[in-house]
Formats: C-alpha cells, structure tokens, sequence
C-alpha cells in the first residue's frame, strides 16, 4: 500500500468522504422510521436513490434501456441488498444507529464462512480464529445477559448476513455494464421487492417526510458514487480497511440527533470486530491473491 502516491491518497479521501457521507442516510431513515413503516422507508431509500442516480446515468450517457447480463444472479444482488437494509432500517428503529452498524460489520466473517462452498475461496486456521474472535465482539455489543438487551438488535445480525450474501452474488458476476447503471439495477430490484410490502403500510408522506426521503435518497446516491469513483485511483486493498470510517460518522451524527453516547462495552465489541474483520479480509485477499478485489467497487454500503 503506497500513502505517498498522490492518485492512491485521491481514492482514500474519496473513500473516506462517501464513508462520511454514508450515515446520513441512516438518520435519515431513522427519522423517517418514527412516522412511517420500515417498508415503506425501505421503498423510499431505493425510490428517491435512482431518481438521483438517473441524472448521472444520464450525464454519463450510459445505455440503460437494455436488459442486464446475468440477470438471475442481477436479481439476487438486488435481493440480498433490499433485505439487507430492510432489516438494518428495522433495526435501527429502536436501538441506536452505531451498536446496528457495528454489527452489520460481521459481513466480511460471514463472507469467508461462506466463500470457499459459493465461490472457491481458501478457508485456513487463521481465518477460522479471526472469524470466531469476531463472532466473540458480536456477543459483547448484543450484550445478550445485560438490562438493557433488546432482541430487535438481532435484526442487524441478520442483515450483516444478507449484506455477506449480496457481496458474494457481487463476486460472482462478471460485469461489463458501467458501474453506475449496475448500482441502478440494485435500487431497481428493491423498488420492486418493497412496492407491494410499501403500498401495505403506506402512510401519505407530508411535506417533511417527502424532503426526508429525498435527502435519504441523495446522500444514498452521493456516497455511492464517490466511492465508485474511489476505486478508479486506488484498488479493494488500499481502500478496505477505510470502509469501517462510516462508524465515526455514525457515532458523531446519533449524538447529534439522538444524544446517544456508546458505553464501554459497546467500544469494546466494535474494537473486536472491526480489528477481525480487517484481519480476516487481509488473510482471505492474500490467499486469493486479489483476484475479486476488482469487482469490490460495486458493492454498495448500506
């Protein structure tokens, strides 16, 4: 990894700003959640992202009328990532924005679990340790045993594995339509998905809840494309392990807004995690030797 390469630092601070950039929208969407459904802000997260992404797809004169190649494993993608952020909006509902996300970072764990079966990826000790000492933080921050244990939190586990799942169907596929038109199929499948649960638990948006799910929707589009464009000066290696910066914009933005103050335990677990997660995608890309950090740039944060 080389700092002192100008082109690389242009991707880290892109990286690092669209992380920044990130939590915005999951305030958004907590705000949004206090007067309407999950569904029906879910729905309104992937709405409001591709009416932002189609000025750029526009702008980019990108093709955009055809059908995409692979469309069954396009589907899953789409699928993984809606239930992905359905469970993760569900779960940052009741329980604060930072202890959600901290657990939705057992994605890069589950996704070594799951690699070597779905994708011929190598599985050794050494991530067979980092993976269990991971799971180890996810016990801490759930604090299962304390006072203050809700299970809703569980739901940011189950999307932290349906986000695992939506990387590896990202892996899988060769793509060679444009980055941008790739992360407008994403938020095309979730329109779909969502729109009949949406319409079930719909609540007429006033002018507040319309602006809300517009800034959502932008910040959503915005963060995504910088970190797209991230990739084009640095690559997967140089840039993952600024991925986990989207937590200190979590942590600033819930004190903000919520007045929420992480406790000890709470650190502790997100420490744990986190430094597993980086070891555990630094053993699992040393041992495949890079080959998919390629297509690491079209998989979108929640």
């Amino acid at each position: 990894m080389n700092f002192l390469n100008k082109t690389t630092l242009k991707g880290i601070g892109l990286m690092l700003l669209g992380m920044s950039t990130v939590p915005f929208l999951d305030v958004f969407a907590k705000l949004l959640s206090e007067d309407y459904s999950v569904m029906q802000v879910t729905w309104t997260r992937f709405f409001f992202h591709a009416c932002w992404l189609l000025p750029i797809i526009l702008w980019q004169r990108v093709e955009w009328k055809k059908l995409p190649e692979n469309l069954g494993l396009q589907f899953m993608r789409g699928l993984m990532l809606t239930f992905a952020t359905l469970f993760f909006f569900a779960a940052i509902k009741s329980n604060p924005i930072p202890n959600a996300l901290t657990l939705l970072f057992i994605s890069p764990l589950v996704v070594a679990i799951l690699s070597p079966g779905m994708l011929g990826e190598r599985f050794d000790l050494f991530i067979g340790v980092g993976v269990v000492v991971g799971f180890v933080g996810v016990v801490i921050v759930l604090q299962p045993t304390g006072d203050e244990f809700k299970p809703s939190l569980l739901l940011a586990v189950v999307s932290g594995i349906c986000y695992a799942l939506y990387i590896i169907f990202t892996k899988k596929l060769s793509f060679k339509a444009p980055p941008v038109l790739t992360l407008f199929y994403s938020a095309f499948v979730g329109l779909l998905i969502m729109f009949p649960l949406a319409i079930a638990s719909w609540t007429m948006p006033d002018l507040k809840g319309f602006l809300l799910g517009a800034a959502m929707g932008f910040f959503a589009a915005a963060s995504h494309f910088m970190i797209i464009k991230a990739f084009e000066f640095a690559s997967a290696s140089e840039l993952s392990p600024f991925n986990y910066f989207e937590i200190v914009g979590a942590i600033t933005l819930s004190y903000i807004f919520f007045q929420y103050v992480p406790n000890l335990q709470a650190i502790l677990g997100l420490f744990v995690i986190i430094t597993s997660g980086l070891f555990v995608s630094w053993r699992v890309m040393k041992n495949n030797n890079g080959l998919t950090g390629d297509k690491e740039k079209l998989i979108e944060p929640l």
